[in-house]
């Protein structure tokens, strides 16, 4: 119990500012199509946790493509297993576009700048000091801690947590739950109140392909049957589309917390709920919520023709659909209408939406973790607009919550930051994380 209550030691506060830095250096860009490789910064993950007697197992499905299994023995042989899982890749980053350069890990005025600060070598780094700080001490958590390093997760996952799900299943036997990215982080939607949302949701993948087929001619000749014209128009369709209002459960409990926060008087079962009023009033913290209230569909590239004076035969779209949990026939069905008889649709890519309960004792545990660490913080439940490896992890029956904690400065825009430019994190942020994953991983 005295170590719950001294926490990490100072080593694990130095070491994750290190790991993060040097993680960041290692480029892990994934320009999808299999373009990426993980192996430098999973080798570099595996020598530091079999540095601290954590045995690692290092997995491949494509040459270079590597992910990182360890498992922590707990105290309670007959507890359910944790799963804490963070991928190594990241997104591509114009160097050019940078005031430093993404792949510098540079450490400037008590911030680590670079590609994967926030998304999400930060995290990585996080766990990685906390279990070498514990193998330091001796401590032990009460339920086996299953760690898994991915690769692939910012494309397909194919090569990473699909992968590990598919074929090692074995590797994550008694996991029942995890944790991993985008939540418990401070969001600071006015003066004097901080947030800390933490993921128990996410929206399903629906990346489509759209065909649209016609009569192929001259360009200068009327044609009635011009796959471009035809794709476009569907394209306009969907682009424009007003999706209906579904509140999840989750969502739902977001809504009843942030309107408690604000003085709001609301019904989230009410049928004349406007949800769109109540994100007005909410202000800047509806950002929280207004992306899942809904259904999406973002078209995203279009693929025609050779020539100018040449009508295709064909022409291709590409959209970025999100589904919520319970309306993915209603998604298919609203496609179906928007692409009309001559455009076809099919799924490029589709995951699952995900939800978790937030009135579960794990989420209770969660939240007390970051109020021991920021008492006058508000913990409340959100659904990410996106997805995670959770998604992948889900097929083995764990329930995901995302939970990467950071506290950060008001000035800071932790969402602009994912894949976004000058990405960083402040050295106080990645102690905070430390403190709080020490804590909740021990207690959990």
């Amino acid at each position: 119990m005295a170590e719950e209550i001294r926490g990490p030691d100072a080593t694990a506060l130095d070491e994750v500012v290190t790991f993060t830095s040097e993680l960041i250096r290692i480029d892990t860009t994934n320009r999808g199509g299999g373009d990426c490789r993980e192996r430098p910064a999973a080798e570099y993950v595996a020598e530091r946790l079999a540095d601290a007697g954590i045995e690692p197992t290092l997995l491949e499905r494509t040459p270079g493509r590597t992910n990182v299994v360890a498992r922590i023995p707990g105290t309670d042989p007959s507890a359910e297993a944790l799963l804490v899982h963070g991928h190594l890749d990241v997104v591509p980053a114009d160097p050019a576009e940078w005031t430093v350069h993404p792949f510098s890990g540079e450490v400037r005025d008590g911030v680590v700048w670079g590609r994967g600060a926030v998304d999400m070598k930060n995290m990585d780094a996080m766990v990685l000091a906390v279990v070498r700080s514990w193998a330091r001490h001796g401590v032990r958590p009460r339920r086996d801690i299953v760690l898994a390093y991915t690769a692939d997760e910012e494309a397909s996952a194919e090569d990473g947590s699909g992968f590990l799900a598919d074929r090692h299943a074995a590797l994550f036997e008694g996991c029942t739950e995890g944790i991993s990215e985008s939540g418990a982080f401070s969001f600071h939607p006015q003066p004097g109140m901080t947030l800390y949302p933490i993921a128990a949701g996410e929206r399903g993948t629906a990346w489509l392909k759209l065909t649209a087929h016609g009569r192929a001619g001259h360009g200068s000749k009327v044609n009635t049957e011009n796959a471009v014209t035809r794709l476009a128009t569907a394209v306009a369709r969907i682009g424009n589309h007003t999706w209906p209002v579904r509140l999840t459960t989750t969502v739902r409990a977001a809504l009843t917390e942030l309107a408690a926060l604000y003085g709001i008087d609301i019904d989230t079962d009410a049928r004349h709920l406007d949800v769109d009023v109540l994100l007005d009033k909410l202000g800047p913290a509806a950002a929280l919520v207004a992306p899942t209230v809904r259904n999406s569909a973002n078209p995203t590239m279009l693929e025609a023709g050779y020539k100018v004076n040449v009508i295709p035969g064909q022409a291709v779209a590409y959209v970025d659909g999100r589904m919520l949990p319970g309306a993915e026939e209603e998604f298919a069905a609203t496609m179906d209408q928007l692409t009309g008889p001559d455009v076809e649709w099919e799924f490029h890519h589709r995951e699952v939406p995900l939800e978790a309960p937030v009135d579960s004792p794990t989420f209770a545990k969660l939240r007390a973790a970051v109020e021991r660490f920021d008492p006058a913080g508000h913990v409340l439940p959100f659904t990410m607009s996106g997805g995670t490896d959770a998604k992948q992890f889900s097929r083995l029956g764990i329930t995901g919550y995302g939970f990467s904690p950071l506290r950060l400065p008001p000035d800071l825009d932790y969402g602009a930051l994912f894949h976004g430019v000058d990405e960083r994190v402040p050295v106080d942020a990645l102690h905070f994380g430390v403190r709080v994953l020490d804590h909740y991983l021990k207690t959990a």
